[in-house]
């Protein structure tokens, strides 16, 4: 997928009609493409798998088929390449953001986002990058970790195919450090940093950061109340 502002493409998942035409006027007005609409979690994968958008905008509670679920089986459809997922909720540190994010979302928005911030994050994600910030992301698993089991999520991920520098990358990652951070910690240069990250993703099979800090403790790599 490109960064071309032409071709990002949307699909809006959502069981209130207004909010679907809300956003869909929003998206609409600075170029963006909306595939489809669906009311719930069923018609959000029908609607990805005919459409293949680049980005959906998922609201967790649907009927007949919750945002969880259809975001698990969008993301396991086309793994790392296909659609990201951004979850939509009402209030912040929702307890199902949590269960979003290790089903493979790529982060989350309120659904009282302005529209500048709404389309700014569409493009954010359809980058490649994670909407989240690592420390948003560490809250949540933070306050919800405790409510599952590590290996749960990732159990044919094995560590052992990091070096002992990737591996010191990634924990550093989990406590919410960005690359400026993590290069500052460890005397190395940004560039250098980046590619440290690009190549934790690529061997962990992870989608972005926010799916490199969910990793980290399902793992065990790092456990909630660890720091850095």
């Amino acid at each position: 997928m490109t960064a071309d502002r032409s071709t990002l493409r949307v699909v809006i998942a959502d069981d209130q009609a207004l909010v679907r035409t809300g956003f869909k006027m929003i998206l609409a007005a600075d170029g963006i493409e909306v595939t489809a609409e669906a009311a719930d979690g069923a018609e959000a994968v029908a609607a990805v798998r005919r459409t293949r958008p680049d980005v959906v905008l998922m609201d967790i509670r649907m009927p007949e088929m919750d945002g969880i679920e259809a975001t698990r089986r969008i993301i396991g459809d086309a793994g790392p390449a296909g659609s990201r997922v951004i979850i939509l909720t009402t209030y912040d540190l929702d307890h199902y953001v949590y269960a979003a994010l290790t089903a493979g979302a790529s982060g989350f928005l309120l659904k009282d986002v302005s529209p500048e911030h709404l389309v700014s994050a569409l493009r954010l994600v359809q980058t490649g990058d994670a909407l989240l910030a690592p420390t948003i992301t560490r809250r949540l698993i933070e306050r919800f970790a405790h409510h599952y089991e590590p290996q749960t999520i990732a159990p044919h991920r094995d560590l052992s195919g990091l070096t002992p520098r990737e591996l010191e990358v990634l924990r550093l990652l989990a406590t919410g450090l960005s690359n400026a951070e993590l290069a500052s910690r460890l005397f190395l240069s940004p560039t250098t940093v980046k590619s440290h990250v690009g190549r934790i993703l690529s061997k962990l099979d992870l989608r972005d950061r926010v799916q490199a800090v969910v990793f980290a403790y399902e793992t065990g790599l790092i456990a909630p109340g660890g720091g850095a």
